[in-house]
């Protein structure tokens, strides 16, 4: 079954800083090349954290609030000078041959809009947005059509594909047919919601009583 992984789906250029990078060489960047975060590296190109408006805000609101009113995480980025003194660390990162969909699930959890991309050093080689894990959804319905009656039906249950009528509009997949167990259509319906660029399904599929 197809499986893009994130190196098929991440932008390999990517806009990063030394974590001696000045905070005014961060602002310039960030403005310079419409960002709204970049990865910081150590000197093996590590990725060792991740600065955002956010963390360089914190400076620009404290000069407001007055130190009295921050908390120790903001007090010591309100305060730093350099990358390594006000990224947020350690880094959310993802593997380059992870699933789309493990991606998409780490932004979920953790609260993300992007994840720096590194292979197994820790080295960077790439990042990938919401936007790039949502590609998926791009699939054609008729690549979708093949994999659900061709690699489900046939080739993983190894049912008849003329018993069912299966479309797909949209991304949306609908079964109608009937099968000999309860616990068969279930497995079915599970591995077709699992494919990719799947957006919804719909279970029209019938099964003798209990």
């Amino acid at each position: 079954m197809k499986e893009t992984t994130v190196r098929d789906i991440m932008t390999r250029r990517v806009v990063a800083v030394r974590e001696e990078a000045t905070f005014k060489e961060m602002v310039a960047a960030l403005h310079g090349y419409r960002i709204s975060a970049f990865p910081v590296l150590d000197a093996a190109d590590r990725v060792i954290g991740v600065v955002s408006e956010a963390d360089l805000l914190v400076k620009e609101a404290g000069t407001a609030v007055g130190p009295r009113a921050w908390r120790p995480k903001e007090r010591s980025k309100a305060i730093g000078v350099i990358a390594a003194e006000v990224m947020t660390t350690p880094a959310v990162t993802v593997a380059e041959d992870a699933p789309v969909a493990e991606a998409a699930a780490l932004m979920r959890s953790r609260r993300v809009k992007r994840l720096p991309v590194v292979d197994g050093n820790g080295h960077l080689r790439g990042i990938v947005s919401r936007a790039d894990v949502l590609i998926v959804f791009e699939r054609p319905d008729g690549e979708i059509w093949d994999e659900v009656v061709k690699g489900v039906l046939l080739g993983e249950f190894g049912l008849r594909p003329e018993m069912f009528v299966v479309t797909v509009r949209s991304g949306v997949v609908t079964v109608t047919g009937s099968v000999d167990e309860r616990a068969d259509a279930l497995s079915v319906l599970n591995a077709i919601r699992h494919l990719e660029g799947v957006v919804a399904l719909r279970d029209r599929l019938s099964y003798p009583a209990a």
